[in-house]
């Protein structure tokens, strides 16, 4: 391999990584943003509820983001790119951390099935209010 190909894949790599580094904040503050809230469905203010009991502590008011976790209402975790599968997951089993730093998300066992589905909702709801749904899965 030719020197300037490994220095051409070396520039790639690094020019990946600083734009990766610029498109994630590193904290929710710095994506913190005023949330809109539309009129939610059934399903939604159910889900809506079971949120601020479980997940608000952390995921901020509507969606919104703390200082001890990320805001759902951002554009990582449009549908295409976390499916309801992965909050579903999530919130069954825990994640590790992947795109902000603020360390493993612990399972929550006290979250019913039914309610997984209702804070599912809720979010989805939530975003598309906010203009982020309906984004094709990335690859």
């Amino acid at each position: 391999m030719g020197a300037w190909i490994k220095y051409a894949i070396l520039a790639a790599a690094t020019a990946g990584a600083v734009l990766l580094a610029l498109r994630l904040p590193e904290s929710a503050n710095d994506a913190k943003h005023r949330v809109h809230m539309p009129i939610l469905s059934e399903l939604g203010r159910s889900g809506k509820a079971a949120f601020d009991s479980n997940c608000a502590e952390c995921h901020g008011q509507n969606g919104s983001g703390s200082d001890k976790g990320p805001p759902l209402i951002h554009r990582v975790y449009h549908p295409g790119h976390h499916g309801d599968a992965a909050f579903a997951l999530a919130i069954k089993v825990g994640v590790r951390q992947h795109h902000w730093r603020f360390g493993d998300m612990p399972a929550q066992p006290k979250v019913a099935d039914e309610q997984v589905a209702a804070i599912v909702r809720f979010v989805r709801e939530v975003q598309t209010a906010n203009g982020i749904g309906g984004q094709q899965q990335e690859r």
